[in-house]
């Protein structure tokens, strides 16, 4: 097999098989050239059959240049690899259009957003814009401008949302990982609906500026990739830290797991799915104890009268959805209009407890690894229901977000991570969270459970 056939068999795998270790082992041993991954990345993304609902522009252009160039060793561990990104970040040179069309005319970017410059001056090819749900406002990944990326498992599936395209890129090989944002859950949700790990880190560790806003009290920006370890390599890059040497060795892990709200409403599948993954990681030694987290409980009720992206989302586009309403998605714009009837005691009254809670949260989880839960209630629904019905769809999507959201309002770091039996056709979201500024110790949690629980995962 020649190197460049020996490429393009590597992003055939399934994710798992093709992590940023898998990709950079193969280089050292020669396997083929970082210049012969992305010839073949391009060859993939120009000749998919979904390239133009999960790309807005795969910039080819940018691909084929670097396949050319090289790259200089920086020692970030994410050297040469190629990183999709999600439309909401600002480009030099290109017009950030977030999904929607309401952006289409603005001016193009003068200079690249400061997230995307660290994947770059950490070596990564940044590359494309991935599609997304209009304005990040939405954890399905529905866009009736661009099209509905498929999902990976089912293509009559949604990818969930809002970093759709950006999972959609991952899952079916065409890019090695994406960066994207999570207001309520857009980066835990489509990871878990593809089968993939989305981490959401604590919000001040990366910069937002240069990415277009939903909800400025929750916006967080961060990746998705097919391993634990690569999304530490990613945010190591994002954050500017020095990336956490993680050990995944099996070990008796202490976990809670919330009970009250949030296993209310687990469908079927579900909840047999978590209690296969639980019953695994108990038979490796790991303690789960279920309990009520009050900070957990009180967020969920803060969330259930309203939370804070709605009526944030629509003090920053009121002024454009007065202009022009017909460009925007019309459950968008019905949403919008929605958060215009806020008051502003409402909109305090959930503000106020916020810094409280994450207090709270913080004492509630000492002596434990972290807060382990499925990432969302429900395994991704078919596509074309929620299309035509739009009681349906605005159901689902808060079915969708119940679960990770509450982690926004409380500034957690949390991470999705897929599990899947033999039985399963469709992969389940396993959601590890660990309070604020505790990214490292979330990242290695996850880690070991990702040893304990996936170890086994029938390669699709």
């Amino acid at each position: 097999m020649t190197e460049l056939a020996q490429a393009h068999e590597f992003w055939q795998r399934p994710p798992r098989r093709r992590s940023l270790a898998e990709l950079t082992a193969a280089w050292q041993r020669g396997d083929f050239s970082p210049g012969q991954a992305t010839r073949a990345l391009a060859e993939r993304i120009r000749n998919h059959s979904a390239r133009d609902t999960i790309f807005l522009d795969p910039d080819l252009e940018r691909l084929e240049q670097a396949a050319s160039a090289g790259f200089e060793p920086v020692g970030s561990g994410i050297e040469g690899v190629p990183v999709s990104l999600k439309d909401l970040f600002d480009v030099r040179g290109e017009i950030t259009r977030a999904g929607s069309k309401v952006l289409a005319d603005q001016p193009p970017a003068e200079r690249d957003a400061p997230a995307v410059s660290r994947l770059r001056r950490a070596g990564a090819l940044a590359f494309g814009r991935t599609n997304m749900t209009e304005f990040a406002f939405s954890g399905l990944g529905l866009n009736p401008h661009y099209g509905t990326p498929p999902n990976p498992f089912d293509g009559d599936r949604i990818p969930g949302g809002s970093t759709s395209g950006g999972a959609a890129s991952v899952a079916f090989g065409l890019a090695a990982a994406t960066l994207g944002s999570d207001t309520g859950g857009s980066l835990r949700v489509p990871a878990a609906f593809c089968g993939l790990t989305g981490f959401k880190p604590t919000q001040a560790s990366v910069p937002r500026e240069g990415a277009w806003p939903l909800s400025t009290s929750l916006d967080c920006i961060g990746p998705i990739a097919p391993t634990v370890e690569c999304c530490a390599r990613l945010w190591a890059a994002l954050s500017g830290r020095e990336c956490p040497v993680l050990d995944a060795s099996p070990r008796p892990l202490r976990l809670a797991l919330p009970q009250g709200a949030l296993f209310e409403e687990l469908d079927d599948a579900v909840r047999d799915a978590f209690e296969h993954a639980c019953a695994r990681l108990e038979a490796h030694g790991c303690r789960l104890e279920r309990l009520p987290i009050t900070a957990i409980e009180d967020t969920v009720a803060i969330n259930a009268r309203g939370g804070l992206v709605v009526p944030e989302a629509a003090a920053l586009h009121h002024e454009r959805l007065e202009a022009v309403p017909e460009r925007f998605d019309p459950i968008v714009a019905e949403r919008l209009g929605g958060g215009l009837t806020t008051s502003a005691r409402d909109y305090l009254e959930r503000l106020w407890p916020r810094t409280t809670l994450q207090q709270r949260f913080q004492r509630d989880l000492v002596g434990f690894d972290g807060v382990l839960l499925p990432a969302t209630p429900l395994l991704p629904p078919a596509r074309a229901p929620l299309e035509r019905d739009r009681a349906l769809f605005m159901e689902t999507n808060r079915r969708a977000l119940r679960h990770t959201n509450v982690f926004n309002y409380l500034d957690a770091c949390a991470l999705s991570l897929p599990f899947q039996s033999p039985q399963m056709p469709l992969p389940l979201g396993l959601m590890v969270a660990c309070p604020g500024g505790e990214d490292q110790r979330v990242l290695q949690t996850s880690a070991v459970v990702e040893q304990l629980v996936t170890a086994e995962w029938p390669p699709r």
